[in-house]
């Protein structure tokens, strides 16, 4: 096993007018290092496209993901989906992105704008084979993976954008190309590779996209454990033991918490050290400890934490908040969903005595649900967590 991971990231638009989206993305893990990613563009646009693009991506990435064959899966959509009465065809067009061991990704194609693999920060033109398949011509691909690999796939909105607009024959592949090797030095996540992408589209569009598009963004990079702590143990005897853990673990460390702090710095044997950098007016300010990367306020850090990370695997609208400001709900946002691929919360089930005033929307209940829900987020996002409770 190498120490590569994959990190995926997805965006769409919808075409001018219409509620719901007819490109659709699936993405199936197989244990720990492999998946099936799949995007399917339904035919036209709207109820229809939809339900067509969402039936052929949950088809074949659960085929796919239970180790059946292309042709089984191709077969099964055709004889599934019904005939468009105009254009005679059964079913929506597909990428398909099957990462194995995140050594291997095996590329198939039919009908999608080809994969854009850029590798160094350059286009990489992969060896492609044709086969045919139900009649339908089908590219299949399969490139060994390498650090820093990027993985473009998009539905024809994408290159279609500016048609009879900006641009008399839409935004050609080769002028994508050269936007995403600009923007991907940059060293920006999958996700927000995809958003980038999406939104520049839509700009082309005037705002008004004349089809659906989508771009799903595949990043192989590293693994990055983290580590983040999160209350005091409900039992003193056992802080010695939390921290003793906690500090014993690869990667960086993230304190969360006054009192936690205070119990850490105690256990470090050094200072905290508040800082008075009101970064933003709602958000408390960070402290400095030597022997740990980042130290926070508790609750109301980390629900602020919580509403990027929902936002993230939605929209993405926050990124332009938490991607640059240096208080500490973004500090740990840029350090969790960016950074981390694997992350282990600590956390302490002690009751705080703060916590306790009936005036304030905050209790012990509501501190737990903040690490359930943010560990949601995050396993959505494609991190490996891993919590344990004290």
């Amino acid at each position: 096993m190498n120490n590569l991971c994959c990190e995926v990231g997805y965006k769409s638009i919808n075409h001018f007018g219409e509620q719901l989206c007819g490109d659709h993305v699936d993405v199936v893990e197989q244990g720990e290092n492999s998946s099936v990613i799949v995007l399917a563009d339904g035919l036209g646009s709207g109820v229809k496209a939809s339900i067509l693009s969402t039936l052929t991506a949950k088809i074949i990435s659960t085929m796919m993901a239970e180790g059946l064959s292309l042709e089984d899966c191709v077969e099964t959509i055709a004889a599934t989906l019904p005939i468009d009465a105009q254009r005679g065809v059964a079913y929506s067009t597909f990428t398909i992105i099957h990462l194995i061991e995140n050594q291997v990704a095996e590329l198939i194609q039919y009908d999608n704008p080809l994969i854009i693999l850029l590798r160094d920060g350059k286009n990489l033109d992969y060896p492609r084979t044709e086969t045919t398949i139900g009649g339908k011509k089908i590219y299949s691909s399969t490139v060994k993976l390498r650090e820093n690999d990027v993985f473009i796939a998009m539905s024809d909105g994408c290159p279609h954008a500016g048609i009879g607009r900006a641009y008399n024959f839409g935004w050609k592949r080769e002028d994508i190309i050269d936007y995403m090797e600009a923007i991907t030095a940059g060293g920006y996540t999958a996700k927000t590779l995809s958003t980038m992408l999406v939104d520049e589209c839509d700009k082309i569009y005037g705002h008004e996209p004349g089809d659906d598009a989508t771009a799903c963004v595949v990043k192989v990079r590293k693994r990055e454990p983290m580590n983040i702590l999160f209350g005091p143990p409900s039992n003193r005897a056992d802080g010695d033991r939390m921290m003793s853990l906690f500090f014993s673990k690869e990667g960086k460390h993230i304190i969360c918490g006054g009192t936690t702090s205070t119990v850490a710095a105690k256990y470090l044997g050094k200072p905290l050290r508040p800082t008075l950098n009101f970064e933003s007016s709602d958000i408390p300010p960070t402290a400095e400890l030597e022997g740990v990367d980042l130290v926070t306020e508790g609750v109301i850090t980390v629900n602020r934490v919580l509403e990027y990370a929902k936002d993230y695997l939605e929209k993405n609208e926050s990124y332009e908040v938490w991607g640059f400001k240096r208080d500490g709900a973004s500090l740990i946002s840029r350090l969790l969903f960016e950074e981390a691929t694997d992350i282990n919360f600590y956390v302490g089930r002690a009751i705080n005595p703060a916590h306790q005033n009936p005036e304030l929307p905050i209790n012990f209940n509501i501190k737990m649900q903040l690490v359930e829900e943010l560990s949601d987020c995050l396993k959505r996002m494609g991190k490996r967590i891993k919590v344990s409770y004290f």
